[in-house]
């Protein structure tokens, strides 16, 4: 995945290069120059006008990720797309969210939460999604290399408040907490859409951002590489998970957990027969032996 970013990447910039044009914060665009110092940028997969003043949504950006591996899976399956619930070409809103219900090439649906990660069973294309559900708090998780300095708690969460406001353009007020217990560190930011306002980044745009960062597959422009600095010193982050909370439950049926559920009850129970005929034929042998001696 990250090969065919920088692939993609690599003929963008070339593209962009030859209008003098850039997009800062979207490497996955083809930018034109209108005028002196004006650049319209659109991006690669839907064609939609880019500001590059703020970051461009997960779901046209994980549209855009999808056309490398789009040629790349027609070359061996021209009559559709992989299914998976990672991975997806995701149909968006004219605002850029995702749209409630998702659907591949095979006719396969489900429903997602604003950060187009999947909440429901999969279905065919009757299945209704109804609203988009909103992702209110995302928990990211992650560790950095071992180091011969000694970094604070209180300097490792100013850090990253400092990053995730200068880099991410997140407002103080959704990052909820930042804790830090040497490698560990974890980002805990809310964001309910009652106060989020338009010109307000989402924090599943910020998570998605931030995580394609610490894998070394930055959207921002090649030269914008990620770089974390906690008293001059480097922190080098090396792994990362982000976690999703919805505003409401996730909406799977209990089909799975029952047939999860049958399967273990199956095992015990084998597993129990199993144990009470070992013990019968000890027994047996025990009773056997004693009147033999009887003899």
């Amino acid at each position: 995945m990250e090969l065919l970013g920088v692939w993609l990447g690599l003929i963008l910039a070339v593209a962009s290069a030859e209008n003098n044009c850039t997009c800062a914060t979207n490497k996955w665009t083809v930018c034109t120059q209108d005028s002196p110092g004006n650049c319209t940028c659109t991006l690669v997969g839907s064609n939609r006008r880019v500001d590059c003043s703020t970051l461009t949504s997960k779901c046209l950006l994980m549209k855009a990720q999808m056309i490398p591996l789009q040629e790349k899976d027609s070359w061996g399956h021209p009559h559709g797309q992989l299914s998976n619930n990672g991975i997806y070409n995701p149909d968006c809103e004219a605002s850029g969210a995702f749209k409630a219900r998702q659907c591949n090439q095979t006719d396969t649906c489900w429903c997602v939460n604003t950060a187009g990660v999947r909440r429901s069973d999969s279905g065919d294309g009757s299945l209704s999604c109804g609203e988009l559900v909103r992702t209110s708090n995302i928990y990211i998780e992650m560790r950095h290399k071992r180091s011969s300095s000694t970094f604070s708690d209180s300097d490792v969460a100013n850090a990253l408040r400092d990053l995730l406001e200068s880099r991410y353009k997140l407002r103080p007020r959704f990052i909820t907490a930042v804790t830090y217990d040497s490698p560990r560190i974890q980002i805990h930011l809310t964001q309910q859409l009652s106060e989020k306002i338009r010109c307000d980044v989402d924090i599943a745009d910020v998570a998605y951002y931030f995580e394609k960062d610490v894998k070394g597959d930055s959207v921002f422009h090649s030269d914008r590489t990620l770089a974390v600095s906690v008293n001059g010193e480097a922190l080098h982050i090396q792994k990362i998970r982000v976690f999703y909370v919805d505003e409401k439950p996730p909406e799977f049926c209990m089909r799975q957990l029952a047939a999860g559920i049958g399967a273990v009850v199956t095992v015990v129970a084998l597993a129990a027969g199993l144990g009470i005929a070992v013990l019968l034929v000890l027994r047996w042998l025990r009773t056997r032996k004693y009147q033999r001696m009887e003899i």
